[in-house]
């Protein structure tokens, strides 16, 4: 199993990082040229393998790497490697060296696959080598990389830094790239170059990444299921990192967003256990914010007040009933929209900023170290050790009882409650989610999926409640200098809230709520 971490770094920076201290010592200089193959429809690439033959220094050596994954810029793949006599792939010395049960073993002995292999794309590097050595006794490979991956008449440059651990801990890697990050700017890296070079080769935008469902064992310890859970968020938020950077794409901005609350809410359900160091969870709190504001503007220009066109059109005061009276003028409501999406562009410019800027950069690689490292143990009580120690299935079933029991309490009397209240029981019913979420694969999948469902459904009306409170915050933030526009705001800020006022939403809710509280804990 291949690990490494991967940082960004842009090109004039270059000369910070030969210069660094950690890279004294005289480093080995190569010039390579990878060939990566695939099949004209790139089975190989859909399969998360790639196979690359290189040109080093007169010789030939083909890799294939496979599976794996990516969280917080670490990289951990499996891989195998041999020497060639040209640069025509050996199929028959792979499957030789690949395990019987890597799935990727049987791709390659299907003869459409065998006998399709062309290649995709190359890449031309100028690669720059540092053996280090921790303090710990960790041996890590320190690469610069620079050059271009090209396919046809296309291509992109190259700059990068790999960390490949190659004896010792994972957490020394997160340590080193620390160490740089205090002399060069440099950005975790979520794309290997087999990766840029299929985009470049079948060109497809940036898809925002969402949770990807976990696999937890009952074997697990405590300590081991948060690791895999903390991991599993961070992955979430990583995976969303050029998306957002992009400043454009309101779908990664918002996943990313998720993937935070979501490890928000486990270092929330693990606190009495294990706690984050003061200083990264100030800096969570920061990234949450800078992400927040833009996405508070998303919803109002691309959901709440999207919502009014058609009121705007027909007036949801002319049937007949109680209403909110007239609905609002198409000409304002445009007006509100352009303003509003114009500010939601500016909080995306900033988010991208924040998430482009070397604090990220410092927030996730401490994160992932504190993670990978455990360091939380060196603080904890014998007693919180061998909570710690002990399996997670009892952990897991009191979690979710008592998330349960305060969601229960809390929305008692949901109908008649504040908007105050209602918020509460919204934080409390989106706590339960993700736990149970997290936890699902312990319990049968028949109680789990029902109740994950009505408990999304009650999140769903609780928030689109709180949308219109967030609504009437942001209507009094647009710009005071143009009052026609607050005019327009005050008018749309009180027929929102008369709409909120109306039956239809809270006879959602209620029926939501009674659904979930007759759906059983599946424990």
């Amino acid at each position: 199993m291949e690990i490494e971490l991967k940082l960004l770094l842009a090109p004039e920076d270059v000369p910070l990082l030969r210069a660094h201290p950690l890279l004294a010592q005289a480093p080995q200089l190569l010039s390579m040229h990878d060939i990566y193959v695939d099949t004209p429809d790139l089975q190989l690439c859909r399969h998360q393998a790639g196979l690359r033959v290189r040109q080093v220094d007169g010789r030939w050596v083909q890799t294939l790497k496979a599976g794996g994954q990516v969280s917080g810029g670490l990289h951990s793949r499996h891989e195998w490697e041999g020497e060639l006599a040209s640069s025509t792939p050996d199929l028959e010395a792979l499957d030789a060296a690949i395990g019987r049960k890597q799935p990727v073993r049987a791709l390659l002995r299907q003869p459409e696959i065998r006998d399709a292999l062309q290649e995709v794309f190359t890449t031309r590097m100028e690669r720059t080598v540092w053996q280090l050595q921790t303090p710990q006794g960790d041996h890590i490979e320190c690469v610069l990389d620079q050059g271009v991956i090209a396919s046809g008449e296309r291509e992109v440059p190259v700059s990068e830094i790999e960390l490949e651990l190659k004896q010792g801990q994972a957490a020394s890697l997160f340590d080193v790239a620390l160490v740089l990050l205090r002399e060069v700017p440099l950005q975790l890296g979520h794309m290997s170059k087999a990766e840029r070079g299929y985009r470049l080769a079948a060109p497809q935008p940036l898809k925002a990444s969402k949770a990807q469902p976990l696999l937890l064992d009952a074997a697990m310890t405590v300590e081991q299921v948060f690791q895999v859970i903390a991991a599993n968020c961070l992955e979430q938020v990583g995976g969303n990192q050029d998306g957002v950077i992009q400043g454009t794409d309101v779908e990664s901005l918002h996943q990313m967003r998720v993937g935070l609350r979501r490890l928000r809410s486990a270092l929330g359900m693990f606190k009495a256990l294990l706690v984050l160091p003061e200083i990264l969870q100030d800096e969570l709190d920061w990234l949450t914010g800078a992400l927040g504001e833009a996405r508070d503007w998303d919803v109002l220009a691309g959901h709440t007040l999207a919502q009014l066109d058609g009121a705007a059109e027909a007036g949801a005061g002319s049937g007949p009933g109680p209403g909110p009276g007239p609905g609002p003028d198409p000409g304002a409501l445009a007006q509100l929209t352009q303003a509003a999406q114009g500010l939601a562009q500016e909080k995306h410019a900033l988010a991208a900023q924040a998430v482009a800027s070397t604090r990220y950069t410092a927030l996730m690689l401490g994160l992932q170290r504190w993670l990978h490292g455990s360091d939380w143990r060196s603080s904890r009580t014998p007693r919180q050790l061998q909570r710690l120690d002990a399996g997670v299935q009892g952990f897991a079933r009191r979690t979710l009882r008592a998330d349960q029991h305060s969601l229960m309490k809390r929305g008692k009397r949901l109908l008649h409650a504040t908007p105050q209240q209602r918020h509460r029981v919204r934080i409390a019913a989106k706590k339960t989610r993700y736990a149970t979420e997290f936890f699902a694969s312990l319990f049968r999948t028949g109680k789990v999926r029902p109740y994950v469902g009505r408990l999304s459904v009650l999140q769903d009306e609780l928030g689109a409640m709180n949308d219109v409170r967030v609504a009437d915050r942001l209507l009094q933030e647009l710009p005071n200098g143009q009052a026609d526009l607050q005019v327009h705001a005050a008018f749309i800020r009180g027929y929102l809230a008369a709409r909120a006022q109306g039956g239809d939403g809270q006879r959602r809710m209620d029926k939501a709520w009674r659904r979930l509280a007759k759906t059983p804990l599946p424990v």
